[in-house]
């Protein structure tokens, strides 16, 4: 270790210079923002003691900080699905997802807040922006230092960090982590926050003539077809394991090391989620959060449903790994109408969420030879899409003025459609040219030897299962031994059967053996 600081000194006193420098001018600026704040303590924003009105921000305030804390437990849902991959690669994965849920919000923090919801009037200090992007709330400085601006940011924040971590999944086990972080800063800063801006900031979807414009309640498309494009994007320019596919173009299972994290992963995603939809309320005293939570884990139970019924048929057999994504795929699918729509269309949302995502892995494996460890396309882009189609089909009227075609009503199936092709061509575009430059700058992708060897030791020091790698290499030296002794036994055997020679005892190697005799001259 001692070798290792002494190895990077210069370099990390160069470091030191520059943070010491940033966080004085940090602290000048912040300071200097203190005197224009808008209403940190809350006593302007809180109303009169005792009043309704009190009561019931505050109790609107409570939920949805509630609902981020729930939001921000997904992260460990996320990471604990790297059960689906190698052994050998999970700690990179989990790296992967740490570094989207602390570097990304930072980022968030900087400049994603104020380009998302600069000029929506959201909250105090969100004052300035247009159809097209957000220009304050920076740094939640200013007039943006306000109790209801901060909490909107602590809850946005999450859902940021969801919408990049979705990508770790498709780019898992084989790329480096420095393009990985500069990507996610990316993502955090300009990519999820734009097209966010244009669907909840007040941007140009949100006005659209159709309906009551393009509706994306908590995300399908905002979260997840932006995080689900970006994905494909990246696992097309990154390229598939080695291994995946045959020369004949056949694909090969590259089966994970642990279902056990799949499934609770996937049912700690299943709790946040109701942080997720039914949080998008932003308000304990709107009611409609009993349909939101209902409808939520309906489709999350249709999906899983539909799934292992199907496994079965077909496979004789039912695969859980498969019905984890079926439920994940209905949440997804979900998100969007959860607040517009009856419990029986969130059991149709969700059945046909199974189909879709189970039909996107075949298509994105087969035919697009698409490597996508954890099926992050098809759970979250493809699923993505079809929760927006699906609002368009199955809103009924009875919420936020929000018909769809089940009422006689087409407009607003033509603003969702048009808010799916907008996130489809942005998030692939901007995830070409970013995911492009850095391969032909810094490069993607480890080499064939680390991609071998796993990740985890060569980019982060250890093995994520020390005591298991320690007792594989135990057991792998007992392996070669009694391989060893079968091969000697089997020589030796052979070595009797030959009339050429005669069993000795050799004193150098302390053991018989068989050697040729001699021929006399």
């Amino acid at each position: 270790m001692e070798s290792l600081f002494s190895k990077y000194s210069s370099k990390l006193k160069w470091l030191n210079v520059v943070y010491f420098i940033t966080c004085v001018l940090g602290l000048v600026y912040f300071g200097s923002k203190i005197v224009f704040a808008g209403d940190p303590s809350g006593t302007v924003d809180y109303g009169a003691d005792g009043s309704i009105e009190r009561l019931g921000y505050s109790i609107n305030f409570t939920w949805t900080l509630v609902a981020a804390f729930l939001v921000f437990s997904m992260q460990a849902g996320f990471a604990m699905l790297g059960g689906f991959l190698q052994a050998k690669n999970m700690l990179g994965y989990m790296a992967h997802c740490f570094a989207d849920g602390t570097i990304g919000a930072v980022v968030f923090w900087i400049l994603g807040f104020a380009l998302m919801f600069g000029g929506s009037g959201s909250a105090p200090g969100l004052e300035s922006g247009n159809l097209f992007i957000g220009y304050s709330g920076f740094f939640l400085a200013s007039g943006s230092y306000d109790v209801q601006t901060i909490m909107l940011w602590l809850f946005q924040m999450v859902f940021c960090t969801k919408a990049v971590t979705i990508i770790a999944g498709s780019v898992a086990e084989r790329m480096k982590f420095a393009p990985y972080l500069i990507y996610s800063f990316i993502v955090c800063g300009i990519i999820y926050p734009i097209y966010g801006h244009w669907m909840w900031g007040g941007g140009w979807l949100s006005t659209l003539p159709f309906g009551a414009g393009c509706v994306d309640f908590a995300g399908s498309a905002v979260v997840h077809t932006i995080g689900g494009m970006l994905a494909l994007v990246g696992a097309y320019v990154l390229g598939p394991r080695k291994n995946k596919y045959n020369p004949d173009g056949t694909s090969n299972a590259i089966p994970g090391h642990n279902l056990t994290l799949v499934v609770v992963g996937t049912l700690i995603l299943a709790f946040g989620w109701f942080g997720f939809n039914a949080g998008s309320t932003l308000g304990a005293t709107d009611l409609r959060i009993s349909v939101v939570a209902t409808n939520t884990f309906l489709a999350a139970a249709a999906g899983a449903t539909g799934v292992i019924f199907m496994s079965y048929i077909i496979f004789g057999f039912t695969d859980i790994g498969l019905a984890c994504n079926g439920a994940l795929a209905g949440l997804v699918a979900i998100t969007a109408p959860c607040a517009y729509v009856a419990p029986w269309a969130a059991i149709a949302i969700g059945v046909i969420a199974g189909a879709v995502m189970w039909g996107t892995v075949i298509f994105v494996e087969t035919k697009l030879k698409i490597d996508d460890p954890l099926g992050a396309v098809a759970v979250h882009g493809a699923n993505g899409i079809w929760g927006m189609i699906a609002l368009g089909i199955f809103a009924d009227g009875t919420y936020g003025g929000v018909s769809g075609l089940i009422t006689g009503s087409g407009g607003q199936l033509l603003a969702q459609f048009i808010g799916v092709v907008a996130a489809i061509a942005w998030a692939i575009g901007m995830g070409a040219l970013m995911f492009y430059v850095l391969k032909v700058t810094i490069g993607l992708r480890v080499s064939e030897l680390i991609e071998y060897e796993g990740v985890d030791v060569h980019l982060h020091g250890s093995p994520c299962y020390p005591a298991q790698a320690e007792l594989t290499s135990q057991l792998g030296s007992v392996v070669e031994e009694e391989v060893t002794q079968r091969e000697m036994a089997i020589l030796e055997e052979s070595l009797a059967r030959d009339a050429s020679r005669e069993k000795i005892y050799s004193e150098k190697l302390g053991r018989w053996i068989y050697a040729k005799l001699k021929k006399e001259k």
